[in-house]
């Protein structure tokens, strides 16, 4: 009997060696990356966001869900262990032995024998699958503060469902036909943005969900290969400050791609359109820089690999009902590491493209500083990127206003008319000395995006997110 324990003992150390103490071939899966979110201490963010509380938490949850493995398999085989001594002795001890049929005793010493097996191949069960149910409860939701019991049950529920989970996240699988029937016919009247390769239209899913649905005319490869990014990356990501993704479709003529709906549009619409930026307020403005700012800071510090968007734009930036903004059109991002900086095909949009990327073909998270930089320039004097002065000529925003820019005496002046008068002044200069940094010809002398957002905090009010935030 004793030797049977023995064995036993041995069997369960061994599997826990092999399971828990060599290294995982998936944590080593150099030839498969895929993004995911690392968290450093400190984070910021908006109303609403809601981020994770750091790598070394997860890690603790990890152990906190080994060591629960552990102490439940011990205590149930000292139990067992307890039971059947605890018989043994009253067996011994009682004043009339009872005489039970050697068969009989056999019996339930197998008896025992087998119930410890069981669980031990319980217990081997939930080894070997343990990676797994770490992912599904401590995934993207985790990042969100949703319950485990929430994750199962979604997960759960996501069977139900047609989804697609290659290298992807979880990504909705819709219906041509339903997305049509949504956007009425995809009609004119229900276009809400223009793209390279398609236009974007207002959808009902149903009573409750509006929805955006971007249709990609599949006129080339390089239209498939920018939907199969876009789908790819936002399937992976989660932030405020980024568009959700809500599912996608595919057919051989038309691809989809369905976002949440952004109420106020673009900022491009908001500030070059018909009311040409008078529902942007100062300290609206400077909530629009800092949410970018966090969403660009998510993409270059949290991401692993980290992402390049390639094509911030103010089209790019949605606004929801309440002028949050939302980094959107991940068709050109990369992942660095994954492709090589210097190999990628030159892409993006005149006048925003960092000088170093349009001459050398050099990307770095920089690239997109520098685009944040021409942004910032946009808020603050309300003009576009690059203006048409005749039908052969046309001129750099950053061009016309960096000598400006530098001049106290000159800056007010050339301040968008809509805010002008509305700020401090120190606010003025400290926001445009930002934006001569961000679009430095120099790459290394231009700021980390981390940096940026730092020096945009204290500009906006603490009711519009203007605040610094620790988690645990």
């Amino acid at each position: 009997m004793k030797k049977l324990v023995h064995l036993q003992f041995l069997f369960l150390v061994k599997i826990f060696a092999t399971q828990f103490l060599t290294p995982s071939s998936s944590s080593f899966a150099a030839s498969n990356p895929s993004i995911a979110p690392v968290y450093t201490s400190m984070t910021t963010f908006s109303p609403g966001i809601q981020m994770g509380s750091g790598e070394e938490h997860r890690l603790d949850a990890h152990k906190k869900l080994l060591i629960g493995l552990m102490i439940s398999s011990s205590s149930l085989g000292i139990v067992i262990l307890i039971c059947f001594g605890f018989w043994m002795y009253c067996r011994k001890k009682a004043p009339k032995p009872i005489k039970i049929p050697v068969d009989s005793l056999n019996l339930v010493i197998l008896s025992f024998l087998i119930v410890s097996y069981v669980f031990q191949v319980l217990f081997m069960i939930i080894c070997f699958f343990y990676n797994d149910l770490y992912k599904m409860f401590s995934n993207e939701d985790a990042e969100s503060g949703t319950s485990s019991f929430s994750m199962f049950m979604r997960r759960l529920s996501s069977i139900k469902t047609q989804r697609t989970s290659s290298n992807q996240g979880y990504v909705q699988r819709f219906d041509s036909k339903t997305l049509e029937k949504a956007t009425g016919g995809f009609k004119d009247s229900n276009v809400i943005g223009q793209g390279g390769f398609g236009c974007v239209y207002k959808a009902s899913l149903d009573s409750n969900t509006k929805a955006a649905v971007k249709k990609i005319e599949n006129v080339s490869q390089e239209a498939k290969r920018e939907f199969q990014n876009e789908v790819e990356l936002l399937s992976k990501i989660q932030h405020s400050n980024i568009i959700s993704l809500l599912g996608s479709a595919s057919e051989i003529n038309s691809s989809f791609v369905v976002y949440e709906l952004m109420e106020k549009g673009s900022l491009d619409d908001q500030l070059h359109g018909p009311s040409c930026g008078s529902a942007l307020t100062w300290h609206m403005r400077m909530k629009i820089a800092l949410d970018t700012a966090r969403g660009l800071e998510y993409l270059h510090e949290h991401c692993r690999p980290p992402v390049i968007h390639r094509d911030l734009k103010s089209s790019n930036i949605l606004l929801d009902s309440s002028f949050n903004a939302k980094i959107s059109d991940f068709g050109l991002a990369v992942s660095v590491g994954v492709h090589g900086s210097n190999n990628i095909k030159l892409s993006g949009t005149l006048g925003y493209v960092a000088p170093e990327y349009l001459l050398d073909g050099k990307l770095t998270d920089k690239s997109d500083v520098y685009a944040f930089g021409v942004v910032l320039l946009e808020l603050l004097l309300g003009r576009r990127p690059v203006e048409k002065l005749s039908p052969s000529q046309c001129q750099s925003l950053v061009t016309w206003a960096m000598p400006q820019l530098t001049d106290r005496s000159k800056l007010p002046n050339i301040v968008d008319p809509v805010i002008k008068d509305t700020m401090d002044l120190k606010h003025l200069y400290q926001v445009a000395a930002m934006a001569v940094l961000c679009v430095q010809p120099e790459p290394s002398y231009r700021p980390l995006i981390t940096d940026v957002l730092h020096s945009l905090v204290p500009l906006v009010p603490v009711e519009l997110g203007g605040t610094l935030r620790l988690t645990r």
